[in-house]
């Protein structure tokens, strides 16, 4: 075996791929053996916090005398009821809970239509420094010059990279996005005197287009796929008529194909009087390398969050600024960048807007997240105009190197042309197995890779979708292929024990998904021992 000057194999696939000493017959293997504290090595079992709860207290508060005249009398009488540990358990509490979690941190994420990129510890820094960090939302224009500076110069990048003249920099994530560029639309209809109420929606589309188009007061048409998974122009273009107001189509689309006929689709669209919204959710696979605008988008929001690294999931932080076209940058909401005499300013009355603005009203309380700004400008400077393009380029061939490897034992319904950002496999290959998607998935976490994922685009049955972004080596990406090259040969060679009731070695077996979902439990429970002691 050829060794590099790490004294690590040069290929994956000339290791040892169980990389686990093989068990003397007789012996207990770790999946049998049963510990007297419930713990496994170095995996703690570790209890809500609520049930570790024993009356200690991390911090020393100085008794405060309070009187009946704070806080109009409304003192608190009981106990407020937080858990009482000490600051080491507290730690050792949070620090266990995340050696439980899988994260980019610590292996590949092949979340397809997510994009789980790394996030350069530069970001991190930048965010944080004072100025930025600490930044108050009410604090005047004129001491914070630099952060409106920085705003302006994102602003400037976005409109750059998209080709489009305005953005709306306030939406919060890609649904809040969704939203600002629908009511941005609707703004645009109203002022011409129609009534459209109906968004053409292809049937592969996230799932927040139809529920954002319906939340903004619209009727959603669905528009089908053609087999190819591109969506059907001829269908779309029979469906408008003049009560369409827009059709909402992500680029590339779900099933990780770039929509050949978009310029053909934007151009019947607008001679139907309706917008063109585009989802931008799959951004990183064209940054860089197409315009939106000169496709003929007219809104098209972007995930600061995926596209420029910004930690994601987990419920936040996000960013989604909103691109808008000529045709609709009127309508941007407020708060509106503008220079004056003094620097630049925000326009937070819409009474105050600039000649010709006709703003549709506020998306949210301030200007949207500084720390996402900060973070997704630096990604921005530090790559260069071309190390965005080369990040697209290389988000693209990462995923055409996993279709390419593993289409010959798992079934890729598109996988006769290349894909864009993200590779599409279907469950067809696993039929009369005994293995469903979900087992493969599950076999996956045991070999240390959180799954990909699953049942979505819903065009696809047993859909697995994968995307490795741009910021796996090929190394990585040659492990993460060796793994589903093998647990494909074994599903298909019936050899079924390892897929039945998986995972094995988690920490938590497989979970009944159905029940917790229509009977989840939302309270902990008392600790009767500790009840007793009281």
């Amino acid at each position: 075996m050829s060794m590099n000057n790490q004294g690590r194999p040069t290929s994956f696939e000339k290791a040892d791929p169980n990389r686990r000493q093989p068990v003397a017959p007789g012996t207990v293997t770790p999946e049998e053996l049963a510990t007297v504290s419930g713990d496994r090595g170095l995996d703690h079992e570790e209890a809500l916090i609520f049930e570790l709860d024993h009356g200690a207290v991390g911090v020393d508060l100085p008794d405060v005398k309070v009187g009946d005249d704070h806080l109009g009398g409304m003192r608190r009488n009981g106990r407020i009821g937080l858990p009482g540990l000490s600051e080491p358990e507290v730690i050792r509490h949070y620090v266990r809970l995340s050696r439980k979690n899988y994260a980019i941190d610590s292996g590949l994420y092949p979340l397809g239509s997510c994009t789980m990129k790394h996030n350069p510890r530069l970001n991190e820094k930048m965010a944080r420094l004072p100025g930025f960090g600490d930044l108050h939302p009410l604090a005047p224009a004129s001491i914070t010059q630099g952060a409106l500076e920085l705003i302006s110069q994102l602003i400037n990048w976005l409109t750059t990279l998209t080709g489009m003249p305005a953005v709306a920099m306030s939406p919060k994530a890609g649904a809040h996005g969704e939203l600002c560029g629908l009511l941005a639309i609707r703004a645009a209809i109203a002022a011409r005197g129609e009534d459209r109420k109906r968004v053409l929606v292809p049937e592969s589309a996230h799932g927040t287009n139809p529920a954002t188009a319906a939340f903004a007061g619209f009727t959603v048409d669905e528009v089908p796929a053609k087999p190819n998974g591109h969506v059907d122009a001829d269908a779309l273009k029979a469906k408008l008529g003049p009560d369409v107001a827009a059709i909402m189509l992500t680029n590339p689309n779900t099933c990780g194909l770039f929509e050949g006929e978009i310029i053909d689709i934007a151009k019947a669209v607008h001679e139907a009087g309706a917008y063109f919204y585009c989802d931008g959710a799959n951004f990183n696979a064209i940054a860089g390398k197409v315009r939106p605008g000169d496709l003929g988008i007219d809104a098209m929001h972007i995930n600061l969050h995926k596209t420029f690294s910004t930690p994601h999931g987990g419920g936040g932080p996000g960013a989604g600024p909103v691109v808008l076209s000529a045709r609709l940058a009127a309508y941007a909401p407020i708060p509106l960048l503008v220079a004056s005499a003094t620097g630049l300013r925000l326009i937070e009355d819409m009474a105050a807007a600039p000649d010709g603005a006709k703003p549709f009203g506020r998306m949210c309380a301030f200007h949207g997240q500084m720390g996402m700004f900060s973070r997704a400008l630096t990604y921005m400077l530090s790559h260069g105009r071309d190390g965005v393009r080369q990040a697209s380029e290389d988000a693209v061939l990462s995923a055409n190197y996993i279709l390419a490897s593993l289409k010959d034992v798992m079934s890729a319904p598109f996988g006769d042309g290349p894909c864009m950002h993200e590779a599409l496999f279907d469950d067809s290959f696993l039929e009369g197995t005994g293995v469903t998607t979900l087992d493969f998935a599950k076999a996956m976490i045991d070999e240390g890779y959180h799954p990909m994922t699953m049942y979505f685009p819903l065009v696809v049955h047993g859909a697995m979708l994968i995307e490795p972004t741009e910021s796996e080596s090929k190394e990585s990406l040659d492990r993460f292929i060796h793994v589903l090259h093998t647990l494909a040969e074994e599903a298909l060679a019936k050899k079924t024990a390892r897929f039945a009731g998986a995972p094995h070695l988690a920490p938590r077996r497989r979970m009944d998904e159905t029940a917790a979902a229509r009977k989840p439990v939302l309270r902990w429970k008392p600790n009767p021992l500790k009840e007793a002691a009281e």
